[in-house]
């Protein structure tokens, strides 16, 4: 999707973008093949080549970084196929909501294995960098405002300038809305029994169990909680790529090259 996208331009907005696409010129090397485009002097136009070829430069190197800057927050879900080589799906567990209620529990989906940092065990500012320090692309769900500055907070300099897409507002423009675990539902995605019904609160008592009483079974539910957020929000952001990815571009011939 980032081939297709033009917004990283200076002076091209949705609405230009939208023309292009109309126009034909859906691709990067559509853009650069054409000699003139109408509304884009050749001046802007050579300049505009120029700011493709380092996109393409720094899209060829990883470089996940440079696009979270150029692209606006709102579109950083166009990164999720580029990127999704080194993607870190992020959920935490808290004693409350505040930026400094302790994290019980970080965990990282990425797409292979889980990963999973524990209060008191290896949750430490060193072990938190290690494991988010290389990504390309972090996912959440309302993570903008709950899950990144929390660990920023307790945690500064672990989170990495690369592009975030929470998906809870990807999901609200294709018209699910409400918590994580209901969107799972309304798209079919299942979960333990167990898990189905858990909310934070619960989470908050089954770690109080663990600190307070040494129950281990508690800390096991509360990890497999943790890691079933973290689990499903690999097969949310593809639900939401592909169809955004559908809408965005309309019904083109030539589809998106992802």
């Amino acid at each position: 999707m980032l081939r297709n996208s033009f917004i990283l331009l200076d002076g091209v907005g949705t609405q230009r973008e939208r023309s292009l696409w109309r126009f034909g010129v859906l691709t990067w090397d559509d853009f650069e093949a054409e000699s003139r485009i109408k509304g884009i002097s050749e001046e802007s136009k050579s300049r505009m080549d120029d700011e493709l070829e380092i996109a393409r430069a720094r899209l060829e190197a990883h470089d996940s970084s440079y696009f979270a800057r150029k692209v606006s927050r709102r579109e950083h879900w166009r990164c999720l196929s580029d990127f999704g080589r080194s993607v870190a799906f992020v959920d935490i567990e808290t004693t409350g909501l505040s930026l400094w209620s302790p994290i019980t529990v970080l965990g990282v989906f990425d797409g292979r294995r889980m990963h999973t940092l524990l209060r008191g065990r290896d949750l430490n500012t060193r072990n938190v960098k290690a494991l988010l320090g290389s990504v390309e692309i972090i996912v959440t769900y309302n993570g903008a405002g709950f899950d990144l500055p929390i660990i920023e907070a307790q945690f500064p300099g672990a989170v990495p300038a690369v592009p975030h897409v929470d998906l809870r507002y990807p999901l609200r423009r294709l018209g699910l809305t409400g918590g994580l675990k209901r969107i799972e539902r309304e798209l079919g995605l299942e979960r333990d029994r167990r898990l189905e019904y858990m909310t934070g609160e619960d989470a908050v008592y089954l770690w109080r169990l663990w600190e307070r009483e040494g129950k281990r079974n508690a800390l096991e539910l509360l990890m497999e909680y943790n890691e079933a957020d973290c689990r499903n929000l690999k097969a949310l952001s593809e639900h939401a790529y592909r169809h955004l990815s559908r809408l965005t571009l309309g019904t083109h011939d030539r589809f998106c090259k992802d």
